[in-house]
């Protein structure tokens, strides 16, 4: 047990959640409960690994003993040593690589933006592909999306749409969250095609921005000072500027201390609308908490680092070739137009596979 006291004490942890779970306090909190399964999930993968091993280990020392002991049975017993001592340490090598970090994310759901980019229209109707496609994604994992804002354009794309994207359950492993999927989609993405409102068909590049924010079910997690917010209300707007509302239902929060604003006109209710802009909010202010820890601590949440970088060019559609690119990975494939469509598993699983080789790198290296 010595040799894994992380292990032990994550053990320790999971039975102190597990009675939390169960205290009126908690379940009178859907916040707090759904915090605390995120984190019981979490841990419950080591737990069960640390279980095998314990049990691993506890057969393999008691067929040892026997076998001290000689005899009728040692002799039967000796037989089983070789098998016993390697499923002891297939259960040990399995126990730590759960131990191995993981981003402590993972299980959380993801608030998702994207904003058009330079191209005009062009760009605006991209990201309003993008955003089918993630929607389509969702809907293939099971989970639920909600729109929170959006603004459109005459020809029906988007100047920036914001949406959240929620498991239904917690799931058991930190690898099916929802994080744990979108979070490799910041950065910006490039698209090359015939625009529609290109009348000599000349092939343009456009792009569209992609923002990825783990969201916080907990409001108590971040706290904000009233006294720090500046909070306008005004009346919603639809495509070229209209007036879609004649009341001022519209409402926009600028964090003073960060300068972080955040704006929400899609509901008619003010109240509903300054309910989604807090929750943007909480999102965006832990992601720059994250953002400053990671450029402090030099090498620390090195992949995180990498995917939330806002600037960096993450992926290529190419509509003439039929051709999807993820720059980070190296990833190619013909099937642009089923991508699109939402099938979106093998880009995501070649950018999950090059993360887990680098935390499993930076363990060994530590």
């Amino acid at each position: 047990m010595e040799r894994f006291p992380a292990a032990v004490a994550m053990v320790a942890e999971h039975k102190d959640i597990e009675a939390q779970m169960s205290s009126p306090e908690v379940l009178a909190n859907p916040d707090k409960l759904r915090s605390l399964g995120r984190r019981y999930a979490e841990l419950g993968r080591v737990v069960t690994r640390f279980n095998k091993w314990e049990q691993a280990e506890q057969d393999l020392s008691e067929t040892r003993e026997i076998v001290e002991m000689g005899g009728e049975d040692g002799e039967l017993f000796a037989a089983e040593l070789p098998r016993l001592e390697e499923a002891a340490q297939q259960a040990a090598d399995e126990l730590r690589d759960a131990l191995i970090p993981r981003d402590p994310d993972d299980l959380r759901d993801a608030i998702l933006e994207v904003k058009a980019g330079e191209g005009g229209e062009e760009s605006a109707l991209f990201a309003g592909d993008l955003l089918r496609m993630y929607l389509r994604y969702a809907e293939s994992k099971g989970w639920t999306t909600q729109i929170l804002s959006a603004t459109t354009t005459d020809l029906g794309g988007y100047k920036d749409v914001q949406v959240a994207v929620k498991a239904k359950v917690v799931p058991e492993d930190p690898a099916d969250g929802v994080w744990s999927h979108l979070k490799f989609e910041a950065g910006v993405h490039r698209v090359q095609r015939v625009p529609v409102t290109e009348t000599q068909g000349r092939i343009h590049t456009s792009a569209a921005g992609v923002l990825v924010f783990a969201e916080v079910d907990d409001p108590g997690e971040i706290e904000i000072n009233d006294n720090d917010l500046r909070i306008d209300v005004f009346r919603s707007s639809g495509p070229g500027g209209q007036s879609v509302n004649t009341t001022d239902s519209a409402v926009r929060i600028t964090h003073l201390p960060t300068g972080i604003t955040v704006s929400m006109q899609d509901e008619k209710s003010q109240i509903k609308n300054r309910e989604s802009a807090m929750r943007v909010l909480r999102a965006r202010l832990r992601q720059k908490q994250l953002d400053e820890q990671a450029a402090a601590e030099a090498d620390a949440r090195r992949s995180q680092v990498r995917t939330v970088d806002r600037s960096e060019r993450v992926r290529t559609y190419n509509f003439p070739e039929n051709r999807i690119s993820d720059h980070r990975t190296g990833y190619k494939a013909h099937n642009l137009d089923a991508v699109l469509n939402g099938d979106l598993q093998a880009v995501i699983n070649s950018l999950r596979d090059m993360d887990e080789a680098d935390r499993l790198q930076n363990a060994t290296e530590q």
